[in-house]
């Protein structure tokens, strides 16, 4: 029986992973990219480091205790990185990773076309409702 090495067992698991299984990792992976925090956290660091105050400023309506846990999860990841430099007060950075950055084009992408589209989606949802009023 040949032994397989874990880089050869990745690359095997790699093959298999399937998005629409619940149980894939991948898919788990997609739900935390679709958070709204994540999206914006992300595209905020897409222009460059920030501090944590920035980022607390930038995103309206944050609370502290959902910014940190985002911010957790994606160093955890592998999305961004954390760095305290020791200073009075300590001055605590946040970047984006190499996986960040490309994560970071495809979010961009979609937070423009939010932005491009959003009037589009207003009229379709009144138009919708208007709809769903007249059938009752």
């Amino acid at each position: 029986m040949a032994t397989t090495t874990a880089a050869q067992r990745r690359e095997e698991a790699r093959a298999e992973y399937d998005a629409f299984l619940k149980s894939c990792p991948t898919n788990q992976l997609l739900d935390r990219l679709s958070d709204k925090w994540v999206s914006l956290v992300v595209s905020a660091l897409a222009a460059g480091p920030h501090r944590y105050s920035d980022l607390a400023r930038k995103l309206a309506g944050v609370s502290p205790k959902m910014l940190t846990q985002t911010l957790r999860s994606l160093e955890r990841d592998g999305i961004l990185t954390r760095t305290v430099t020791p200073s009075v007060p300590v001055r605590v950075d946040y970047e984006l990773t190499e996986l960040g950055r490309s994560l970071s084009l495809l979010l961009l992408a979609v937070k423009d076309w939010a932005e491009t589209h959003i009037e589009e989606v207003w009229e379709a949802r009144e138009q919708y409702d208007a709809g769903d009023a007249a059938a009752s």
